[in-house]
């Protein structure tokens, strides 16, 4: 199995700190984990409600990237190349049994860049890529780039989306903090370019709210070129963060969709696809 903890001429420092739930024992021995991965400025609190709503069967795993939260120490990523060698090799002491992906927003795509990677190598695939509130990689923007905007402006458009409490907006000190962070991941998305490689042979999930400002129905299926695997497409009553807390429709569908995910080695019909 090829390692990224290989590269560079040795370990990747601090690898414990990118994976959430450590200290959580419901579902240390559940038969599949899911790794969760935030909407830009977010963390792995967005997802810690999960944890016990998805257990026994499922041992959530949220990730903590730099620049937030617990690691409001270290500089955020801004650019996708060089977060995935450090995160893959994080991922990987945890792969030992089998898994899925969660992305939301910009957490859609780290999550297939991690499937891709995975899939490409000799490591295990996952099972199932869940992506949330994006467009397919290979659907031009119609946006325009945020990441250059002076701060007020910046900020008037992230609130745009809803994600961010007006407390928060209210507060220049607490904005202060976490706009670095907020500024390097609309960086990293709006700089990405996806890979030239084969498709995805995991089932692939896509969800969106109905009135998510920043993907419609079309952007949505653009996901369903990526795998050769089952689709599946989920519309759920909401906007972008649709998802917030521990919504049951939103769990159960995760669920279903994890436990009917087929393992990459069991070729799928290509091109089945499901619309919910």
């Amino acid at each position: 199995m090829y390692s990224y903890r290989q590269t560079r001429g040795g370990s990747l420092p601090g690898t414990g700190r990118w994976v959430g739930g450590n200290q959580w024992r419901e579902a240390t021995d559940a038969p599949q984990r899911l790794f969760c991965f935030s909407h830009a400025g977010g963390g792995a609190a967005f997802f810690r409600p999960w944890r016990t709503a998805l257990a026994p069967a499922i041992d959530v795993r949220p990730v903590q990237l730099p620049g937030r939260e617990c690691r409001f120490d270290e500089p955020p990523y801004r650019r996708m190349d060089q977060l995935l060698e450090p995160l893959c090799a994080a991922l990987e002491p945890y792969l030992d049994r089998p898994y899925a992906l969660f992305g939301h927003s910009m957490g859609s795509l780290v999550a297939y860049e991690i499937a891709c990677r995975f899939s490409e190598g000799s490591g295990p695939a996952p099972s199932c890529l869940i992506v949330s509130g994006r467009r397919g990689p290979r659907i031009p923007s119609d946006h325009r780039l945020l990441h250059r905007l002076p701060d007020a402006e910046f900020l008037t458009e992230v609130g745009r989306l809803g994600g961010m409490p007006q407390e928060v907006l209210d507060e220049p000190d607490l904005l202060a903090i976490i706009l670095r962070a907020l500024r390097a991941d609309f960086e990293l998305t709006e700089t990405y370019r996806p890979p030239h490689g084969a498709r995805l042979a995991s089932a692939v999930a896509a969800y969106m709210g109905t009135t998510d400002p920043e993907v419609d129905r079309c952007g949505l299926d653009g996901w369903r070129q990526e795998t050769t695997g089952p689709f599946t497409a989920r519309v759920f009553p909401g906007g972008h963060f649709y998802l917030k807390g521990d919504r049951p429709d939103v769990l159960r569908a995760v669920a279903q969709d994890l436990a009917g995910a087929r393992l990459p080695r069991q070729k799928a019909t290509e091109g089945s696809s499901t619309t919910v």
